[in-house]
């Protein structure tokens, strides 16, 4: 008989401790609010709220970097679009001396106010954002742009930023550029043959030479043979008897070549050489503001001809700004509309999360009355059972 009474005892306390764990459960959905609190309540709903909080906080992640991306390339977009309307003013004023609107003063005034443009240029590419510089590339602590001066004024802009990009996650293995690297978006790199504007009979050489921009070509004879130069007569190469197809000038303050075919050459004189597909906004500039102050004593045709050929690196640089400034408004464009996406992704992944972990409290008010009154029953019937005299024993 005591075998049964502790069986019974056993059961009964075992029942009576479900139902206080079951009570115990609904009072702390209906406390918390929601329905899964710890792993063992539902271990598959348990593990899958995790995987939606965790691509919730990485859609999250997503987001912010949108908006930071969105923000540079807003910055970076309105700087190119204000150099560009720059240089489109420029061109203006050149035109307007090719045709003869300006005398020698004009132009002088027109060379300060490219230098003045010169200046604002380089302002412009050292801008900094949140304490970054946007045109540096991945390098963006640093100033992307190094100037140099004499007597005040800019005589030649160095990039020193980062040849590659920094890019920046936007969503699951896709990575947009986030600064800009200013030698690809300030300078072409596109190399045709150099263009030989004298009349000294020189030309472009076989060779690939890799001078940039404009260059002076000097050309002197020293009695036997003609020599010629591109340092402003700082080094010399003689020319031999009957010339070369590709003789090879050193501009000793760069280390840069041209190749030139002197075969030609029957006369002296300093002549411009423009290499297109090699210009960058800023040289540009210089070598035009130079060029309209006329230290060289070039004659008034001279000028208007070299001024006329120079407006073509003006537009070949401004076409770069504004292949630069749709390329970034297109980057916008997309970013704004995966920002959306990545928005409305988020409030699906809550609302699946919300909807698994939620407790409906409606339903835990039944449940827990029913549990309630299941344990009262309970209790009553194990008072019944346990209730056993010295009499019922022995019987």
């Amino acid at each position: 008989m005591s075998g049964s009474l502790s069986s019974i005892y056993s059961s009964i306390s075992y029942a009576l401790s479900l139902h206080g764990q079951a009570i115990t459960q609904l009072q702390e959905q209906s406390a918390s609010g929601n329905r899964v609190n710890r792993g063992s309540d539902s271990p598959s709903d348990a593990y899958r709220i995790l995987g939606l909080n965790s691509q919730e906080q990485s859609l999250k992640s997503y987001q912010e970097n949108v908006t930071e991306l969105i923000g540079n390339l807003e910055i970076s977009s309105t700087i190119i679009s204000d150099m560009s309307t720059e240089l489109a003013s420029n061109l203006t004023l050149l035109t307007q001396i090719v045709g003869g609107v300006h005398d020698s003063e004009g132009q002088k005034r027109i060379a300060d106010k490219l230098n003045n443009s010169l200046e604002q240029l380089v302002s412009l590419a050292n801008t900094k954002h949140a304490s970054l510089y946007l045109f540096g590339g991945n390098d963006t602590i640093a100033a992307p742009y190094e100037i140099q001066r004499e007597e005040g004024k800019i005589v030649s802009v160095t990039y020193r930023g980062s040849e590659t990009s920094r890019y920046v996650d936007v969503a699951a293995d896709l990575r947009i550029e986030s600064y800009h690297v200013g030698d690809k978006v300030f300078h072409t790199d596109d190399r045709e043959t150099p263009v030989f504007l004298g009349g000294s009979g020189a030309a472009a050489g076989t060779g690939t030479s890799n001078v940039e921009g404009d260059v002076w070509l000097t050309v002197e004879h020293d009695g036997t043979n003609y020599r010629i130069s591109i340092d402003d007569g700082a080094t010399f190469v003689t020319v031999p008897s009957g010339g070369d197809t590709n003789q090879a000038v050193t501009d000793s303050r760069t280390g840069q070549v041209l190749y030139v075919d002197t075969t030609g050459i029957n006369r002296t004189g300093t002549e411009l050489v423009r290499v297109p597909g090699t210009y960058d906004v800023f040289s540009t500039l210089i070598s035009l503001r130079d060029l309209l102050q006329n230290d060289r004593g070039l004659s008034t045709q001279q000028l208007l001809n070299y001024v006329n050929e120079c407006s073509a690196a003006v537009e070949e640089v401004r076409g770069l700004l504004v292949q630069a400034e749709v390329s970034t408004g297109s980057k916008i464009g997309f970013l704004t509309t995966l920002k959306s996406n990545l928005n409305d992704m988020q409030f699906d992944t809550q609302d699946e999360s919300t909807r698994l972990q939620e407790a409906d409290i409606a339903q835990i008010a039944i449940d827990l009355s029913r549990r309630e009154v299941l344990y009262q029953m309970s209790l009553s019937v194990a008072g019944k059972l346990m209730s056993m005299s010295l009499l019922d024993f022995l019987y």
